[in-house]
């Protein structure tokens, strides 16, 4: 079959099966096509939840399912390739969480949204990178435990002089893998050219950054702006994307190494597989891990997320 063929028939049965499809911004164009919803793993798990289907299927990673199932617990939710997961989740687990608890125990828990459902159950807030510094001001707590990506952490702490941090050494290998000298070399082969990157990065990288900020941030600074060329500091994916979004200005990468491979795994066939029926994982979450979970997504709801 071709693409457009596979395609086809995964948008027929979709209607069929009464299936929404969500795509996270890291999935490829072909499947982007497909989706019902397409954006990070919260607003896509909101978007799940006032989607009138009963069956979701989620192309992203393991985590963003169970947020969905999480917050449509009556819903069937799928993960379309079972072995997409997400590296930073699996660094801590609930365990590790209770530990840090007792080492600070005056210190508010934020846990970045990538995390397992059951980690969320031990924390006080969850905040995605679009939120978390809006979230965190707004917070009475002046100790704040951030988990698990202490670069996302450390750059929300240089805009909170007023709050104590405490930091949990895991982040995302992909934007982790790159630095100061990935920086040099892209803007010496791109010198006209704006840098925009993911807090997820490290700090030597965001220090240089004309802006800093989530994927939806980044997307939705480079379509508006008046520059005609950005270096993309984020899962390489995006540079595709704002390619075919704005295709009379220029995306670069800022280097080869920017790929989450777990984001790859899943294709438009394993799609195709599991509206047919013959893939994929069902995602099930006890009573307790979803109530649990949902208590921390909810006061992010409540602190402006």
């Amino acid at each position: 079959m071709t693409t457009r063929e596979l395609q086809d028939e995964i948008i027929r049965l979709k209607k069929e099966k009464d299936i929404c499809i969500l795509a996270h911004a890291y999935q490829s164009h072909d499947i982007w096509e497909v989706a019902d919803y397409v954006g990070d793993s919260y607003g896509l798990a909101v978007e799940a939840s006032t989607a009138p289907q009963k069956n979701v299927i989620m192309s992203g990673v393991r985590f963003m399912a169970e947020t969905v199932k999480t917050l449509s617990p009556e819903k069937n939710v799928y993960l379309a390739n079972p072995m997409a997961g997400c590296p930073m989740a699996q660094q801590m687990d609930r365990e590790t969480v209770l530990e840090l608890r007792k080492q600070y125990p005056n210190a508010a828990v934020v846990a970045y949204i990538n995390t397992t459902s059951e980690l969320k159950t031990a924390v006080d807030v969850c905040v995605t990178s679009s939120s978390a510094l809006r979230i965190i001001r707004s917070m009475p707590e002046k100790e704040i435990l951030f988990i698990p990506d202490c670069n996302l952490g450390g750059w929300i702490a240089a805009q909170c002089p007023d709050k104590t941090f405490h930091f949990f050494k895991g982040g995302c290998p992909t934007h982790m893998s790159l630095n100061a000298g990935d920086v040099a070399k892209a803007k010496a082969a791109h010198p006209n050219a704006l840098l925009l990157v993911h807090p997820e990065c490290l700090a030597e990288v965001t220090a240089q950054a004309d802006y800093a900020g989530s994927t939806t941030g980044i997307m939705k600074f480079a379509k508006e702006s008046d520059a005609k060329e950005f270096i993309i500091g984020t899962e390489q994916s995006i540079v595709q994307h704002l390619q075919f979004d704005c295709p009379e200005k220029q995306f670069y990468s800022i280097s080869p190494k920017c790929v989450c491979h777990n984001m790859k795994m899943t294709t438009l066939v394993d799609l195709y597989n599991i509206v047919a029926g013959k893939g994929g994982e069902e995602i099930t979450l006890s009573d307790d891990v979803i109530r649990g979970a949902k208590a921390c997504i909810d006061r992010m709801i409540a602190l402006g997320g």
